[in-house]
């Protein structure tokens, strides 16, 4: 009864995560396609700039309380809440601290990262830090009770924010400043709904022994978070401050587009993942068995969306971000494919080491990879702005091979079972990428695309029913998540 309800409140938050997830992916590309019709790459180049930094401050922000909030096993809701609470106040006391620190040495900052003279720009933007600070530690609480309908309104209301705020004053001619302010207005906006409809608030309690405890736990939490940030903005450091905002603009606002298409998948069912795992900890069947389905029914949607990208990258690009932005074309395809074999075969790992409160593995994992990173970045920049693009996109998969060996000698995981799981997925979409680069060779029109993309879809699928056992997967997942009854019901009241 206890495993028909948590897959029960699996199901749900999974459903609730995905239809965020689907509807903010819907509004932002709008809201990407307008905004890059109407600022140049350089623009986002600034912004990406700031995120950098801000990006950097907020892992000390958190300081990993998120994470230990969601996984950590609680005697009681009493318990909870002072745990809550110690890290509120410690969130939002490094967050002030790390703004006032940011705004004294905002002019060194903006030079080291590149861009010298935006020293204002970065401290102003940095007013968001404070703000997370309100909202995270409620996000962790609801994620730890599966309670993703509440994160939904949040979510959808901040993803209309830039079309009341943001475009309106990128028309008026506010450059970049029409970014940065659209991003404060989320955060304040997500603050405010968040504190206003948490069960918990904030209360004037602290607890140094609760401190000690957490710190413990997040300490490796917050050293994986730096390595993470060092692996995801090392890229940008050595573009920023080797080329110019212009190729900054273009590799940021490129890549930014092709996680946020992946994370209309990995956004709905990494959270719920983390949360599924953290409560099966200690129950190694499950907790293996839960992994490598959801695992599997990624990769139904993954493998055929990064190979799908690669493939019509061109279309791609011209209608999400315009003509003037035809050099990312090749940024996007290269990115979308090695994402999506990032994703199904490295993504993931990082949730099984947090899950069982092994933070120290995903760390070590950033920093094996982060060895040969940097140095392919290095050499490769000297080549180039392309020469960097293609050595940054392939260098992931040493990062796949270095997750797999840690799951095999230090979690114990029968690696050989991943590459079984997602076998019938990644034969269907390398089929279908042949395929549809056949079709590409009949003809190059916009209309003859569309239809290509439409075929390539319904042969992937196609070869996918092949498989008996994926068919029993997706209609199985399709019956519990729409039941006929409830179908019936909402048709006819």
């Amino acid at each position: 009864m206890k495993e028909s309800n948590l897959q029960n409140k699996i199901l749900h938050a999974t459903k609730w995560s995905t239809i965020t997830e689907v509807a903010a992916k819907l509004v932002s590309p709008i809201t990407n396609m307008i905004l890059a019709r109407i600022l140049v790459p350089e623009a986002f180049g600034v912004v990406a700039t700031v995120t950098m930094i801000i990006s950097f401050a907020d892992m000390f922000t958190d300081s990993g309380f998120q994470k230990y909030l969601v996984q950590h096993e609680f005697k009681d809701k009493d318990e909870k809440y002072k745990n809550a609470n110690v890290a509120f106040w410690t969130n939002f006391g490094i967050s002030v601290l790390l703004w006032i620190i940011v705004t004294i040495f905002r002019e060194q900052l903006a030079a080291f990262v590149g861009n010298p003279g935006l020293g204002n720009v970065i401290a102003i933007s940095c007013m968001q830090l404070p703000l997370t600070s309100f909202s995270s530690i409620q996000m962790a609480l609801y994620r730890r009770d599966f309670n993703y309908k509440t994160l939904f309104v949040v979510r959808i209301i901040a993803v209309f924010i830039p079309f009341a705020i943001t475009i309106p004053l990128a028309l008026f001619g506010l450059g970049y400043w029409a970014l940065i302010i659209g991003s404060i207005a989320i955060q304040f906006s997500n603050a405010i709904i968040l504190t206003a409809k948490s069960e918990w608030k904030p209360k004037l309690y602290y607890n140094v022994k609760i401190l000690k405890e957490m710190f413990s736990f997040s300490i490796w939490s917050l050293i994986e978070a730096i390595s993470i940030w060092l692996t995801s903005w090392v890229d940008a450091f050595i573009i920023g401050n080797v080329l110019n905002r212009y190729y900054l603009g273009l590799y940021k606002t490129s890549t930014t587009m092709v996680n946020a298409l992946m994370a209309l998948i990995t956004g709905s069912t990494t959270s719920v993942l983390f949360s599924t795992l953290s409560r099966l900890q200690h129950d190694e069947d499950n907790f293996y068995y839960m992994y490598l389905k959801f695992q599997r029914l990624v990769s139904v949607l993954v493998f055929p969306l990064g190979i799908g990208v690669y493939l019509y990258s061109d279309l791609a690009t011209q209608i999400l971000l315009g003509s003037q932005w035809s050099e990312a074309s090749g940024v996007i395809g290269i990115w979308a494919l090695t994402s999506s074999i990032m994703i199904i075969f490295g993504h993931y790992c990082s949730e099984i080491y947090r899950a069982k409160g092994m933070p120290k593995l995903s760390f070590l994992a950033q920093i094996l990879h982060l060895i040969v990173l940097v140095p392919a970045c290095v050499i490769s920049a000297k080549y180039g702005f392309w020469a960097l693009v293609y050595t940054r996109s392939w260098i992931r998969l040493q990062f796949v091979l270095v997750h797999l060996i840690i799951m095999k000698f230090a979690i114990g995981f029968p690696v050989l079972k991943i590459f079984k799981n997602v076998f019938p997925t990644a034969f269907g979409a390398t089929c279908m990428g042949l395929f549809g680069f056949l079709l590409r060779r009949l003809n190059e029109g916009l209309l003859w695309s569309i239809v290509s993309i439409v075929l390539c879809a319904l042969f992937y699928f196609g070869i996918l029913f092949l498989f008996p056992s994926m068919r029993k997967e997706i209609f199985g997942l399709m019956r519990r998540l729409f039941p006929k009854n409830k179908i019936s019901k909402g048709l006819l009241g």
